[in-house]
């Protein structure tokens, strides 16, 4: 598992948005990860896709990084933020667009509501 952790950890460390889901963001293979993919590109966040459908090491191997027992899971500058349900919740109560901002994420969302 060595191997595949210090590959999820780079992917991490070198995307400041990454969503390690089932299936692309242009085709998501869950309803889990479609949410997750519709509010960022609402928020209009440029993110990574990583399709953990694509091998059972990196399936289970990011469960054991995030210690987060479900796919998606959303990474923003190296830190973990959540699965679905805790993204999802944000996005509700208007606080993620702020979130991405704090970490120096840019939204096109939030550019076009400020001017």
């Amino acid at each position: 598992m060595t191997g595949i952790n210090e590959w999820i950890d780079n992917e991490v460390k070198t995307n400041d948005v990454v969503v390690f889901m089932k299936g692309t963001p242009s085709f998501p293979q869950c309803g889990f990860s479609g949410q997750i993919v519709q509010i960022l590109d609402y928020l209009g966040v440029d993110y990574k896709g990583v399709n953990v459908l694509t091998s059972d090491e990196l399936r289970q191997g990011i469960k054991s990084y995030s210690e987060w027992p479900t796919i998606p899971q959303l990474y923003v500058k190296g830190e973990f933020v959540g699965g679905c349900d805790i993204i999802r919740e944000m996005f509700q109560a208007g606080e993620l667009k702020g979130f991405f901002a704090e970490n120096g994420v840019t939204t096109t969302e939030a550019a076009a509501a400020n001017g």
